[in-house]
């Protein structure tokens, strides 16, 4: 929590008062640095619910499943921030709040993924019929996400080129604009790790007090 404090304070300091602003998208070009990142948890979030869900099919073991949810709720408040930091973005730069590009459809697609996920969580049937129905969703999601990312190179996107992994541009940003994305990458993920952590402890625990209910009762 303490790191992730401090990292968050840096990049602050670094998007708002050190990093220079961009010639052409001026001010706008700021939530960059909050945008990139969380679509990055988004997509990473619904790989790791998938294969928790795997894995709890698989073993049998309910801190899988307990990884998966907690995940899951991780990813839809990205995924939900994805497209709101997004909006507001695109209506200074592309002059509409919404267009129907495929970056943006597909991202829309994974925020729908993650609420069925955790729709067929609450409302499926319990045990290993309801576990199935949740993987096959988590499963579709997983697919969605490498499709997300690469949408700017198999169709046509107002979306800029790729930021990160193998294929991302390189010299396309400031020497100082980099370091700042990259601050901010590392901010995010830490701050990530750290909500995870936290919300897969509490879930443990309320599964070992209903599993000690249901011997009691």
């Amino acid at each position: 929590m303490v790191l992730s404090a401090l990292l968050m304070a840096l990049t602050l300091y670094m998007v708002f008062l050190w990093v220079p602003t961009e010639q052409n998208l001026g001010v706008s070009q700021r939530i960059f640095y909050f945008h990139v990142p969380l679509g990055w948890l988004g997509m990473v979030s619904i790989v790791i619910v998938a294969f928790a869900s795997v894995m709890h099919l698989v073993t049998g073991r309910e801190r899988w499943d307990s990884l998966a949810h907690s995940t899951a709720e991780l990813g839809l408040i990205a995924a939900t921030l994805i497209l709101v930091t997004g909006s507001i973005w695109a209506k200074p730069v592309w002059g509409v709040w919404w267009t129907w590009d495929a970056k943006l459809t597909t991202t829309l697609i994974l925020w729908f993924i993650y609420v069925g996920y955790l729709m067929v969580k609450s409302y499926a049937p319990v045990g290993s019929q309801g576990q199935r129905f949740a993987s096959v969703v988590a499963l579709i999601g997983a697919i969605d996400a490498p499709i997300i990312y690469f949408a700017t190179l198999w169709w046509r996107t107002a979306h800029p080129e790729l930021n990160i992994g193998p294929l991302a541009e390189s010299g396309g940003l400031d020497s100082r604009m980099a370091l700042t994305f990259l601050v901010s990458l590392l901010t995010f993920t830490a701050l990530y790790v750290y909500l995870l952590s936290e919300r897969y402890a509490l879930r443990q625990s309320a599964n070992d007090l209903d599993e000690l209910y249901r011997q009691t009762a």
